[in-house]
């Protein structure tokens, strides 16, 4: 007599049995992103059609011929001519963009670092100064930062030209309301490239035969004094052999001649982004300094190091370990909030785009070029802080 009682080996194969599609939650879920990537591509195809129908029959151009014709404006500050092409004067824009972005970049990161530091100070005033710099600034929008940076300190706080007045720092700087005239080299730009990429050698290999010698022998490598001792000898027997110059600037009446000049605009908007960014760096800097544990700083302490080489060697080098990915995104919105720029009249990328559609090029195309620029751009900037980040981080065994 046979049981009803269907046997193991039937139940397994009726579990293991594939489910028919319409129940498959891999049919479905695969079924559900066609679906909805087919519904983008529709709507994407039907805004196209409209917009070309749309400048087909307003009779307005969507392609990149404009690039070719005059631009019929002046850049501020440059030999630009209004003859030469809209694709001159965009290249102009991103070369100004580029100076904005990446010496800002540099200072915000220097102050921002810094500021990092002091916040964790045992100095109590040192420690509520920067407190209160981080927590006001990181509170304002930008933009407010930048309009109180052009008009109360650029335009209201330094003195007027054409009043007889203007600071004069010595050789090394001229303020006015016209902008700042610094100090500069004087020469070919890639000879001054060869003059820091020597100095920069000097000091990599000065300190790693220093550290080396301190392991030997068990005396104090103070690498970063005699690093930058041998930057400084080197870039200056480097800079006489490529015969570079100096430029300083030099009160003429109303103009200034000699050094290098930023301009009203160019200040204003350097000043605000190193602000704004450089108060959320700290932030991410006091947080990193603060995850590295505790026990790194006793073992600095055991060591008998200072509380510079403490910070220098030990516990700011785990730090940045720990940063480098958050303050990457704040370089990111620190090249992509440099647009804020036009605003007052900087002649940045995004300010020579609308200058450019004022001039009767077409919209659309020319904010599509703005787009894909700063989109590569930031990219670019991406793919260097990842680069950095692989290098630092932490390889397990």
């Amino acid at each position: 007599m046979t049981s009803a009682v269907p046997t193991r080996a039937a139940s397994a194969r009726a579990h293991t049995a594939n489910p028919p599609p319409w129940r498959d939650i891999r049919v479905i879920a695969w079924v559900f992103q066609l679906v909805v990537i087919a519904l983008v591509v529709l709507v994407i195809a039907r805004l196209w059609s409209n917009y070309q129908d749309n400048t087909r029959a307003i009779n307005v151009p969507s392609n990149f011929d404009f690039l070719d014709q005059p631009a019929n404006f002046p850049i501020a500050g440059s030999s630009f001519r209004q003859t030469q092409p809209v694709r001159d004067a965009i290249i102009e824009g991103l070369f100004n963009t580029l100076r904005l972005a990446v010496t800002g970049i540099i200072l915000a990161t220097i102050l921002g670092t810094l500021l990092g530091i002091a916040r964790l100070s045992q100095n109590f005033i040192v420690r509520k100064a920067a407190q209160l710099y981080v927590e006001f600034v990181r509170n304002v929008p930008l933009f407010c930062i930048l309009i109180l940076m052009y008009t109360a300190v650029v335009l209201g706080a330094l003195p007027d030209p054409r009043g007889g007045g203007s600071w004069v720092l010595g050789p090394v700087a001229v303020l006015n309301t016209r902008g700042i005239s610094l100090f500069w080299f004087e020469g070919a730009n890639t000879k001054f490239v060869v003059v820091l990429l020597a100095a920069a050698l000097a000091f990599v290999v000065t300190a790693y035969v220093r550290r080396r010698r301190s392991e030997r022998t068990g005396t104090a490598a103070r690498s970063g004094l005699w690093g930058i001792g041998a930057a400084v000898a080197v870039g200056a027997v480097v800079w006489l052999v490529l015969s570079l110059g100096v430029t300083k600037p030099e009160l003429s009446g109303l103009r200034v001649n000699g050094g290098i000049s930023m301009s009203a605009p160019y200040a204003a908007s350097l000043l605000a982004l190193v602000i704004y960014t450089s108060s959320h760096i700290a932030e991410i800097v006091r947080g990193s300094i603060q995850a590295v544990p505790k026990g790194q700083g006793e073992a600095a302490n055991a060591l008998a190091l200072s509380g510079f080489q403490r910070m220098w060697y030990v516990v700011l080098p785990q730090a940045m370990r720990i940063g480098v990915p958050a303050i990457g995104n704040q370089f990111l919105n620190l090249a992509k909030n440099s647009s804020l720029a036009a605003a007052i009249s900087f002649p940045e990328l995004t300010a020579i785009i609308g200058l450019t559609v004022a001039n009767r090029s077409p919209a659309v195309p020319s904010y599509t070029l703005l787009l894909l620029t700063y989109l590569a751009l930031s990219l670019a900037l991406s793919a260097v802080v990842n680069l950095v980040n692989r290098r630092l981080a932490v390889v397990e065994r």
